[in-house]
């Protein structure tokens, strides 16, 4: 059966360039108890290696950090600059003999120079834009709207216990309501390998989370019962109901980072329809293709997402 969906922010990439791991540990370890003294920031304008005559600097180094491709978790910001800087110089030695070589003269890199130059200005002219938009006050608004449309929702703390028959399921059911423990019998027994191993707990859910007879039964229980078998397309469930509660409304603080998200999209899509209807545009491509008639063959039925 599914389990609960998590939302897990994807790692960035890492870095570009095969390095050795003596290159991690360049910098000596600080003696124990030692504080780092408090170093200034570098002006982006200070050069920190040169190539052919050719300087880099500090401002060179910051923006290839923010380079997806050139992250390094776990280096500290000394060992990542110092791997910067190499890269920087293999970038820059690249770039000067591509340079010698008139490969920026051909017309295919000259479309693809146009094409990340308009790239990068549309995205920084979007960040600027979002950043008017996202402010502290339209996020805090935004929470409160949103809130005062919520509806108050009940939720379910429940446990399970999944057989293939009912005959295993009434077993099962009358063992718990002599007084067995009914997470070491789901621990033993249960078909669910999602939640088994926690003795069968569900967790906290509403009523659309669950197929309909598992939630019919689950909601009109009350806390410490336990259910007569219950038949649902994954099998028989034994079904204890722990706790009851009103769906709690989360915190700005907890919704926060979501609420800017949202407003950060909202306006650059508004910035770039608002563009559009401004602007004069002529498309002189061919008329799109009708589609392809649909095939013989039966569509794959979507998979049932509801828990169990």
């Amino acid at each position: 059966m599914p389990m609960l969906s998590r939302f897990l922010r994807p790692s960035a990439l890492v870095f570009a360039l095969s390095l050795p791991a003596a290159a991690l540990a360049q910098e000596p370890a600080a003696a124990p108890g030692t504080p780092a003294a408090p170093t200034a920031k570098p002006s982006p304008d200070t050069v920190v290696a040169k190539v052919n005559g050719a300087p880099i600097t500090q401002g060179d180094l910051n923006i290839a950090g923010e380079d997806p491709a050139l992250s390094l978790p776990g280096v500290d910001e000394s060992g990542k600059k110092g791997l910067l800087v190499d890269y920087m110089i293999d970038l820059r030695v690249g770039a000067q003999a591509a340079d010698a070589a008139k490969v920026g003269d051909s017309p295919e890199f000259k479309r693809k120079l146009a094409y990340f130059r308009d790239k990068l200005l549309l995205d920084d002219y979007l960040e600027q834009e979002a950043k008017k938009a996202a402010t502290p006050e339209a996020a805090k608004a935004l929470y409160d709207q949103t809130v005062k449309s919520m509806k108050p929702e009940e939720e379910v703390h429940a446990r399970h216990i999944l057989v293939d028959n009912e005959a295993d399921a009434k077993k099962i059911a009358a063992r718990v309501k002599g007084g067995e423990d009914f997470s070491k019998i789901a621990g033993e027994l249960s078909k669910d390998p999602g939640s088994k191993t926690e003795g069968g707990d569900l967790g906290w859910f509403t009523k659309e989370r669950m197929v309909a007879p598992f939630a019919e039964a689950a909601f009109k229980m009350s806390p410490g019962e336990v259910s007569d078998p219950v038949k649902t397309q994954f099998g028989w469930h034994v079904i204890k109901v722990e706790e009851k509660r009103t769906k709690p409304i989360p915190s700005f603080d907890e919704m926060k980072e979501q609420v800017d998200q949202y407003l950060t999209r909202k306006a650059q899509q508004d910035v770039i329809m608002k563009l559009r209807e401004a602007a004069k545009v002529e498309r002189t491509d061919a008329a799109p293709t009708a589609p392809a008639p649909a095939t013989s063959q039966p569509a794959t039925p979507p998979a049932d997402t509801k828990k169990p």
